[in-house]
């Protein structure tokens, strides 16, 4: 079982060695760097390029949904994009609140965070900024942010109640989030569980939903909303890299099953603090 640090450790080495990749390579692999012979990050992934403000050079294809789409941002709001990458989701951020608004992504793999101001000096956007940190202890202040996005980047942090703590604190009150997301309905085999490619790929780090959804409830957030789900089939050649084909088709069989899903929820307008953990608030 390896530590917290060693998860992040390992999601930082493959994440900077996609930012080096053009999309084309990545869709390749299925942990971006030439692992294993088929697509984990890409077959998650849903279309960006008929979005106003889409970015090809920002797109990496590393996604499982378009928050953007869904996080009811407005013109002038400030928007903060945990896990930028690229820099594709801030983009379509900043084509909504315009040049009134302001948009900070944070991501902490240093090549990603040069790709991204890259891009946006290509761009000429002076309010796009990337800052380099952990989402779980953000480098900004209290209560500035109108709206959180995310795009699959929650399942890679293995403490994702440290990340959603500081999601409430960065809020304004009355803020809100859209944070698409992979999550489980019942049990992904161990050997799924074990793959530190399939942590890099998104699906061995994630969470039943139930448990996901009361990690927001127990984080002080209320109006929690699913506003898209989709199904997440992993194909045989990416399965058989850890199963004989007798247990694919016992997985088949299984009720486990893995989402993509985009959650909504508020802070309120009166701040409450968040309670000590999951499961002590009803």
């Amino acid at each position: 079982m390896q530590t917290e640090s060693q998860l992040k450790e390992l999601v930082k080495e493959k994440y900077g060695e996609i930012a080096d990749q053009p999309r084309s390579q990545n869709a390749s692999s299925c942990c971006g760097a030439s692992c294993c012979s088929d697509e984990v990050y890409n077959l998650m992934a849903d279309d960006y390029t008929q979005l106003q403000g889409y970015t090809a050079d920002a797109d990496l294809g590393l996604g499982c949904g378009l928050p953007t789409e869904f996080a009811k941002i407005k013109k002038g709001d400030t928007v903060i994009d945990l896990g930028s990458g690229a820099g594709n989701d801030c983009f379509v951020a900043r084509a909504i609140t315009g040049d009134t608004g302001k948009i900070i992504g944070i991501d902490f793999t240093e090549k990603m965070i040069e790709k991204a101001r890259n891009n946006a000096e290509k761009l000429g956007f002076h309010n796009v900024e990337f800052r380099f940190g952990d989402i779980e202890k953000m480098p900004l202040s209290s209560d500035i942010a109108d709206v959180v996005v995310s795009n699959c980047v929650l399942n890679l942090v293995p403490n994702k109640f440290n990340v959603l703590k500081e999601v409430f604190r960065v809020l304004k009150p009355g803020g809100h989030f859209s944070i698409s997301d992979i999550v489980l309905e019942g049990e992904l085999p161990a050997k799924l569980k074990e793959a530190a490619e399939m942590y890099a790929g998104c699906v061995s780090g994630a969470v039943q939903k139930a448990v996901y959804l009361e990690l927001i409830n127990a984080t002080g957030f209320t109006n929690i909303t699913v506003q898209k789900e989709k199904s997440i089939f992993l194909p045989d050649d990416i399965l058989l890299n850890y199963f004989s084909i007798e247990e694919i088709a016992a997985f088949r069989q299984s009720s486990a099953g893995i989402y993509s899903v985009t959650v909504y929820a508020e802070k309120t307008a009166v701040a409450t603090e968040p309670c000590c953990g999951p499961g002590c608030c009803n």
